[in-house]
């Protein structure tokens, strides 16, 4: 299943717009929050999909009957550019724990690139929550990798993707490569992807807007 919340207009629709106009780019501390804000609108949407148990409260004058989280989502996210958007997903679950995998592009040409792994620190990630995200799933490559490392360590008993513009390409390999419960929230679908697999209209290099350029 896919959530497109560009599909109705909210203030969210300003934040999308605003970290693809590339002079509100040119400002590094509100792209990062642009982002952020879209993770935490993003994140308030898939938590109507978790599970909830009724609690009691005990407020200063007797006692309320509220819901609460049944069990906590771990928080994965992919370093560097995911960051942001992982701030945000805390700001809305924050007392969940964070995992935390890195993956990059190796190039052997221009146009052609393996995904590579080599750091994760996560906490038990055994028959849990998984909510993982990446600003752009232009191939869905990174995240079907970033996954298969967390497999390595352990199942997941549902798994949601937060990301802020996905391509079909990558919504249909998540949707071959994932389980099928698996949920994705996303800010926008762009259709189109360079030779060099960046997506078009899209924004550039998240990581780079974000956290300034890498050599």
């Amino acid at each position: 299943m896919v959530t497109n919340l560009s599909q109705s207009s909210s203030i969210f629709n300003q934040f999308i717009a605003e970290i693809r106009d590339e002079q509100v780019q040119k400002d590094a501390m509100r792209f990062r929050r642009n982002m952020e804000r879209i993770a935490e609108i993003l994140g308030y949407e898939l938590s109507k999909k978790l599970p909830y148990q009724k609690v009691e409260v005990k407020t200063p004058l007797g006692i309320s009957s509220e819901y609460s989280l049944k069990e906590k989502p771990v928080l994965a996210t992919i370093l560097r550019a995911g960051l942001a958007m992982h701030n945000g997903l805390l700001n809305v679950f924050d007392s969940c724990d964070s995992a935390f995998i890195s993956a990059y592009r190796k190039h052997t040409t221009p146009e052609e690139f393996d995904i590579y792994v080599e750091y994760m620190a996560a906490p038990q990630l055994d028959n849990k929550i998984w909510i993982i995200s990446d600003p752009m799933l232009a191939t869905g490559n990174s995240m079907v990798t970033v996954y298969q490392a967390m497999l390595e360590v352990g199942k997941p008993k549902q798994v949601f993707i937060v990301s802020a513009i996905a391509t079909p390409e990558a919504l249909d390999m998540i949707n071959k490569n994932f389980p099928e419960n698996t949920e994705v929230f996303v800010g926008a679908i762009d259709n189109e992807l360079t030779s060099q697999s960046y997506i078009v209209p899209g924004l550039g290099d998240a990581g780079d807007l974000a956290y300034g350029e890498k050599l």
